[in-house]
């Protein structure tokens, strides 16, 4: 026996050093680890998500013949990540895996090189094809909860680099290179829309081009559903405010604090004799403030706190064109956004949006949406198919508790069996999550 082959079976076989009559080897056969990703793949039939990528995306596709379209690289994509591969070089390892070929309805699944060329082919259209069709899953799953309401939370976060990836730049901020993402979220967690930006881009840069095409969707969806748009003070610019008027949509805004408003907040604090010192103080009011660069004055609330023990008050404020609201409520409202911070970590730690392998701008910003996809799939199924004690967990959790379920296909005649393992601890979640999907209509 040659060395390397020698080599190889030692790897294959080993016993343990806690009990030297158990050996281990990968050689158990025909078996998957993600038995629970047919929940994502029932959903998404559900939402017909083969026919609408078939329909909305476009690609500058010069394959005469091809054994992976990009629809169904697409999917393929989206289940590796939603079952935690986070690089492409998985696809070498998942190839012929039997239950991915079973939810892909293919022999075989895409190489690594084939996914390599899929990125490839992204140019700044087709890359827009992809948020067409995330809109267009978001659209069938707000149908499905019926919300009456809508609240757009935008914000910026930072995906790091680490090569010479096209555009990457230094963000002050985050005090490294990378991109900074514009994303908008709504109330319940959906990641509505990602546009990658250059890394030094300022927070705001281009909002008005990104909130636009955003608002008047919702407004042709939804066209009897108030919209709300929140955000922190790096969206306090008059282009928000004045896209926001022009389509007759609510805002509420942070406001970065200047000597003007702190001038204006410091004439409503009362301090007297009476004042106890030991307990923290905190007191609203309202006002209309017109800055310099506004055209024309707005409503702003002011929340003043003193802490305890302390002697000076410190302010926030907030512009909104609710006027029917007390300062309390206003901001009581405005901090509900916080939980989106959650939403872009939920994002970037499970579903890999910040990863950055590609050289290419374009190819990057493929890789931001599909990964956007994915998150949203995930929600929907936590929306629809979950209780709501546990709509609430992470997909680490779901992964454990859901996705990672030993299986094994067999070919019984003319059908397949999917035998899961006996012992899976949540097998009663699994069912709950199946028969709610089924009975989607």
């Amino acid at each position: 026996m040659r060395e390397e082959d020698s080599t190889l079976k030692t790897l294959q076989e080993m016993a343990f050093n806690f009990n030297k009559n158990i050996l281990v080897s990968h050689t158990g056969g025909q078996l998957s680890s993600d038995g629970g990703l047919t929940l994502c793949v029932e959903l998404m039939a559900k939402f017909q998500f083969t026919n609408l990528a078939d329909k909305l995306l476009r690609f500058n596709d010069q394959r005469r013949y091809c054994q992976h379209g990009n629809s169904s690289i697409l999917k393929q994509l989206i289940l590796q990540i939603i079952a935690g591969y986070s690089t492409d070089s998985a696809a070498t390892f998942l190839e012929k895996e039997p239950l991915f070929k079973l939810l892909l309805d293919k022999p075989f699944l895409a190489s690594q090189a084939t996914i390599s060329r899929f990125w490839q082919r992204f140019d700044e259209d087709s890359v827009s094809t992809l948020q067409t069709l995330n809109e267009a899953l978001i659209d069938r799953a707000r149908l499905l909860t019926n919300q009456t309401t809508t609240i757009i939370d935008i914000d910026s976060t930072h995906s790091d680099t680490y090569g010479k990836q096209e555009a990457t730049n230094y963000n002050a901020h985050y005090g490294t290179e990378g991109y900074h993402p514009l994303l908008a979220t709504d109330q319940d967690g959906n990641l509505l829309k990602a546009v990658l930006r250059p890394g030094n881009a300022y927070t705001s840069k281009d909002v008005k081009a990104f909130l636009t095409p955003l608002l008047k969707h919702y407004q042709t969806q939804l066209p009897t559903t108030d919209i709300l748009v929140r955000g922190d003070s790096g969206f306090a610019t008059p282009e928000v405010y004045d896209v926001c008027e022009a389509k007759d949509v609510f805002y509420i805004i942070r406001l970065k604090r200047n000597r003007k408003l702190q001038n204006l907040a410091e004439k409503f604090v009362k301090i007297s004799d009476q004042t106890r010192w030991q307990e923290e103080e905190t007191h609203y009011y309202s006002e209309i403030y017109q800055s310099a660069s506004w055209p024309k004055p707005r409503q702003i609330y002011i929340k003043s706190t003193r802490v305890a023990g302390e002697l000076i008050f410190s302010h926030e404020f907030i512009v909104t064109n609710l006027t029917n609201l007390t300062a309390e409520t206003a901001f009581e409202l405005y901090h509900k956004r916080g939980q989106m911070e959650n939403y872009i970590k939920e994002a970037k730690t499970g579903f890999f949006f910040d990863k950055t392998d590609s050289s290419t701008f374009n190819a990057n910003a493929a890789r931001m949406m599909v990964s956007a996809l994915a998150y949203n799939i995930v929600n929907f199924l936590k929306q629809l198919a979950l209780t709501k004690h546990d709509s609430g967990l992470c997909v680490s959790t779901l992964r454990i508790r859901l996705f990672k379920v030993a299986a094994r296909v067999v070919h019984t005649g003319r059908r397949i069996q999917l035998r899961l393992s006996s012992y899976h601890v949540y097998h009663r979640l699994f069912y709950q999550a199946l028969q709610r999907i089924q009975a989607i209509e």
